[in-house]
């Protein structure tokens, strides 16, 4: 029997209203494109990191939708406005909570890997290639898990359909929106590679070769007939055919101009990789800290490991009786200890058999926290070691955390009945591999580069059909049973910090939920020093922290988070970031102070 997240179903409401459905999303003013970022009311809510696909979302929820509808309707929007960041041409995962049995479970729709990569794939001459020399290529695109993971999770706790679901998306790539200033400087960052493609080039680039100007109107009417495929034909419009043709077109002979000035190596996807690709649904990790459930993505994501071995850390730990600038210290230790291990043991489960129980285990936390003292660790810090919590051999390799930024991003929506979605997809840096799919308009994903792909031994080295390893972190809260906040971010490796950031904040500080988005931030991630922002090295306690050892290396921002907290009056409370990738956006359904 088909599981639904509420009673209506999206099919009993009239076309015509699902023609208003269809239309929504306009082209906006160029220099109001996000907010607000704070709304508090009853009903449902969402948050994202722009306005038209927060809109989106809250018009899914108007007409009947649930809370997966709403997310899949708000992915597909910021497919056409943030398509440097994600798309159908990427991956990601979706955490669902569903109200009426309180069931948490995830979709797990990574990329994978070709079945003809092996170890070797990123290596020239016995060495591994650079990373911009492994990215801007076919080789570091994995087959597009997006498009299944949108099916998947309306087929199995939506309401709408894909068609309908994908409409006001396909509507807003042929009206066209207007360029603000974070589009415009995403492009600009990727004009030396994109003016390499002429698909890239032609979609998103002046006749002059320079970026498409702030306040000009954008279109992608590519992008909408290939929605309006995918629409009419389902998965298989993506999956088999002509897109996927042009995809193992693009990825195994790149489209590259004559003026080409950087070379551009084969992928070996095959119609066959596309064909296969599934997106399953797995069971989230889950910590108990404080009296709530903490519930995150499994492997193949480090996500749920690494934020909930870190809160198991810290839960020893009287946080509240301390003062902020201890609590920071803790924080940061923690998250070295819980990266040591996660670049020691965390990989595709079906390739590597990874600890998750001793990962996640009171005892194996509890060893990991007799090692932090009152002083800064030296990074790297050796993985410990959690098979004896674990119940297997040893087994895992070393390796230090890539901190290179990724882009993605993240959205955050709950209904009225209480079910709610944290979702966080991307297609790994800012602009993916740099190739449009000539005549679909969408960006392939480098996400093969999150591999070890310089390793030949490490758990998560490339092999064919498996997938990559990721950051990304969404999660969602239970308190009785009963959400209580629901978070995630984009970042790269940094989500892991931001989510688990936002959390020490909220629970165990008692910061109001949009203070704690707003609060300047720091990452460490096993490295020597830690990355923190402008306003973060500013502040005392980066002083007091340096009194402890600390070193920081500053980074313009880290993270740009979406959440949503369930207040105890039934009200539900919307955040994004006020600043951060130029402010996010956040409405509930009726706002009440």
């Amino acid at each position: 029997m088909r599981r639904m997240l509420e009673r209506r179903s999206i099919r009993t409401v009239p076309i015509s209203v699902l023609l208003l459905l269809a239309a929504a999303g306009p082209a906006v003013s160029a220099t109001a494109p996000s907010g607000p970022p704070t709304a508090v009311g009853l009903g449902g809510a969402a948050a994202t990191v722009e306005r038209l696909a927060t809109d989106a979302a809250m018009e899914a929820l108007r007409l009947g939708g649930n809370a997966v509808d709403g997310a899949v309707v708000a992915a597909a929007v910021l497919g056409v406005t943030e398509p440097f960041s994600a798309g159908i041409g990427g991956g990601g995962f979706m955490v669902i909570h569903r109200a009426s049995d309180g069931l948490v479970t995830t979709i797990d729709h990574r990329e994978k890997a070709p079945a003809a990569m092996g170890p070797t794939s990123f290596f020239v001459n016995g060495r591994p290639l650079a990373f911009n020399d492994a990215r801007y290529s076919g080789l570091s695109a994995g087959v597009p898990g997006t498009v299944a993971g949108w099916a998947t999770a309306l087929e199995r706790y939506g309401t709408f359909s894909l068609s309908q679901a994908l409409r006001p998306a396909t509507h807003l790539a042929a009206r066209g929106f207007v360029i603000d200033q974070v589009f415009f400087d995403q492009v600009r960052g990727n004009v030396d590679f994109f003016d390499d493609i002429p698909a890239s080039a032609r979609l998103f680039l002046d006749a002059d070769g320079t970026p498409r100007d702030v306040g000009t109107v954008f279109y992608n009417p590519d992008l909408a007939r290939t929605y309006a495929r995918i629409g009419a034909l389902g998965p298989a419009g993506f999956y088999r055919g002509p897109v996927a043709d042009a995809i193992v077109n693009a990825v195994t002979r790149p489209p590259v101009g004559p003026l080409a000035n950087h070379t551009w190596r084969p992928g070996v996807m095959t119609a066959a990789d596309l064909a296969a690709y599934t997106a399953p649904e797995r069971a989230p990790t889950r910590v108990g800290y404080r009296g709530y459930d903490v519930y995150g993505m499994g492997p193949p994501s480090s996500g749920g490991s690494t934020v909930g071995e870190a809160l198991n850390i810290l839960e020893g730990f009287n946080l509240r009786g301390m003062s902020r600038e201890h609590v920071l210290h803790l924080f940061l230790e923690a998250s070295r200890l819980a990266f040591a291990d996660r670049n020691a043991y965390v990989a595709d489960p079906e390739y590597f058999d990874v600890p998750l129980a001793g990962l996640l285990s009171d005892g194996f936390a509890a060893q990991r926290r007799a090692s932090i003292t009152d002083r800064a660790a030296v990074s790297p810090v050796p993985p410990g070691d959690p098979f004896p919590f674990d119940g297997g051999a040893s087994a895992g390799e070393a390796s230090a955390t890539v901190v290179r930024t990724g882009s993605t991003t993240h959205l955050t929506v709950s209904d009225r009945h209480g079910n709610v979605v944290s979702y966080t997809f991307t297609i790994e840096s800012t602009g993916g591999n740099g190739i449009v799919v000539p005549g679909y308009g969408f960006l392939l994903n480098n996400e093969l580069t999150d591999f070890n792909f310089d390793s030949t031994t490490h758990p998560n080295r490339v092999e064919g059909g498996k997938r990559p390893r990721s950051s990304m972190a969404p999660t969602i809260v239970l308190r009785d049973g009963a959400p209580f906040v629901a978070v995630g971010s984009p970042g790269g490796s940094m989500i892991i910090t931001t989510v688990l950031q936002v959390l020490v904040e909220r629970i165990d500080l008692g910061t109001p939920l949009p203070a704690a988005i707003a609060a300047p931030r720091a990452s460490q991630r096993n490295t020597a020093q830690t990355s923190a922002e402008p306003a973060f090295i500013a502040s005392p306690e980066a002083q007091a922290l340096r009194g402890r050892g600390h070193l920081f290396t500053s980074t313009p921002e880290i993270g740009a988070a979406t959440a949503i907290e369930f207040l105890d009056d039934d009200r539900v409370l919307a955040a994004a970031e006020p600043v951060r990738r130029g402010g996010g956006s956040a409405r509930v359904e009726l706002p009440r102070p």
